[in-house]
């Protein structure tokens, strides 16, 4: 059952939009009463303006001093003046040459050049050395990391011990003498990888190279040191056992 609804009718005016009604306006208010004993500061921005604009009367001074910048420290923002970064970093390139062509010659050491050790020359030629053990097949870089840490250990204590009280060899000076004592068997691998495995030839260079690193290690130690030339035989058996070692992972 259908319900009805009456609707009112829509008149829709006839000239268009309905004129608007007329409303009374009204005036803002101020959300709270004016203050008296605030002080107020008026803006005007035509003043402003023309303040700008007008030619100013101060008069810059000139300071006492250089006003190029300065950085803190002492130096100055010049980059031309600035240090390469591996001289920053401690890395002397021309160094690490110098000793490293020093041990190429066994019979004419100059120790002079490793009285300053450092770790940057050996950690290169420990690195050629795995890179050579790896184009062989072998992946020693642990290998080689860990004996090297051994080997100084062991060289270090056992060098003070023979020293005693005048023993002044540290172990940073162990590693560094160590590794760039480490060149001949750098040599060797990369000779080995055109050799025969297991050779007469392979046996015979390991030796010679053996006997290389072993007499420069033993020299630089001597000279280096205090302890004199009575424990030159203990030193050299003791790196005679170190570079042995490493020979026979190029060997095998």
């Amino acid at each position: 059952m259908s319900k009805e609804f009456n609707v009112p009718p829509v008149i829709f005016p006839v000239g268009g939009n309905p004129a608007p009604t007329s409303q009374q306006r009204r005036t803002p208010t101020a959300p709270f009463p004016a203050n008296p004993g605030i002080p107020f500061m008026s803006f005007d921005i035509a003043a402003a303006t023309a303040a700008t604009t007008a030619p100013s009367s101060f008069t810059a001074t000139t300071l006492p001093y250089s006003a190029a910048p300065f950085i803190s420290g002492g130096g100055s923002l010049n980059f031309g003046d600035e240090q390469p970064l591996l001289l920053e970093l401690g890395i002397n390139t021309r160094q690490i040459w110098s000793k490293t062509i020093s041990i190429l010659n066994p019979f004419r050491i100059k120790p002079t050049l490793h009285e300053d050790a450092d770790l940057s020359g050996p950690f290169l030629l420990l690195v050629t050395f795995g890179l050579f053990q790896l184009l062989a097949g072998k992946i020693h870089f642990g290998i080689i990391l860990g004996w090297i840490t051994m080997a100084a250990m062991f060289l270090y204590v056992v060098f003070n011990m023979l020293a005693g009280r005048n023993g002044n060899l540290d172990l940073h000076r162990c590693v560094s003498l160590i590794g760039y004592c480490m060149l001949p068997m750098v040599i060797l691998s990369a000779l080995a990888l055109f050799l025969p495995q297991g050779g007469a030839v392979v046996f015979g260079l390991a030796g010679v190279f053996v006997v290389w690193s072993t007499r420069v290690c033993t020299k630089l130690l001597v000279e280096l040191s205090a302890i004199g030339d009575e424990h030159r035989g203990l030193i050299a058996y003791t790196c005679f056992l170190i570079y042995s070692l490493f020979s026979l992972l190029i060997v095998f």
